[in-house]
């Protein structure tokens, strides 16, 4: 009489189906502790709106001004570009997509007013819209972050006032986008500071309003952070 063949632990599933052993004893996840990039970013917010927002005032003068404040907005393309993917890689996916898309329509805004080319107005324009647009989306997603929300809301009336100006050209349109722009950098400049004296300090000093799931990541304990970390991205196999 012949024995029972003996059943791999590896197989102990149904015939035709490949079952991989148990690995996660094995396996070690590495996190990088870093300090916080929106503080940079946010600022970069508030300097390039500043600088924009006095042009479309006539702060500057005609339009001899353009290529400097081309020039002077350029570097927040760069800064941003690097909160996006410090943010990427703190798993803060609503901070990377909110920084990347500033990035560009910064260097965007920058080339235009430097080159001039025909028709570039009206592609601005479309630009601002859709960035306008975007921001809406994005701030009613981000509610439970309170202080970026305040800079969505912001930025969804300068940026379509801001549309509206290059599409039509009209004097007032650029006196209210201009408007609309310093108060975009005021609120981001109080977030900046924000968060960068939470930062430094350990806790919160201003209020950033912070609800729900994102107060308990900031607050609650390292169990609360690593919560299905292996479902995250850069973890599991797809995106």
């Amino acid at each position: 009489m012949t024995g029972s063949p003996e059943v791999s632990p590896e197989r102990t599933g149904p015939t035709g189906r490949h079952y991989e052993p148990d690995l996660r004893a094995m396996t070690r996840i590495n996190l990088h502790p870093i300090a916080s990039p929106m503080p940079v970013g946010f600022f970069a917010v508030a300097i390039a709106s500043v600088i924009v927002g006095c042009l479309q005032l006539g702060v500057f003068g005609g339009d001899e001004a353009h290529l400097a404040v081309a020039l002077t907005i350029l570097p927040a393309f760069v800064l941003q570009l690097l909160v996006s993917i410090l943010a990427f890689g703190a798993r803060d996916v609503l901070a990377a997509t909110l920084m990347a898309c500033f990035s560009g329509t910064w260097l965007a805004s920058a080339l235009v007013l430097a080159v001039d080319p025909p028709s570039g107005a009206e592609v601005l324009g479309v630009l601002n819209l859709v960035f306008a647009m975007f921001a809406l989306m994005m701030a009613t997603v981000a509610y439970r972050k309170r202080a970026m929300w305040l800079v969505l809301c912001a930025a969804v009336p300068r940026f379509s006032a801001a549309a509206l100006f290059n599409f039509s050209g009209a004097e007032a349109l650029g006196w209210v986008s201009g408007s609309f722009g310093l108060l975009l950098a005021a609120v981001a400049m109080y977030v900046a500071f924000a968060h960068m004296l939470e930062d430094m300090r350990g806790e919160e000093v201003l209020p950033v309003g912070r609800t729900g799931p994102a107060r308990d990541a900031v607050e609650g304990d390292l169990t609360v952070q690593l919560r299905n970390l292996e479902r995250q991205a850069g973890v599991r196999r797809t995106l």
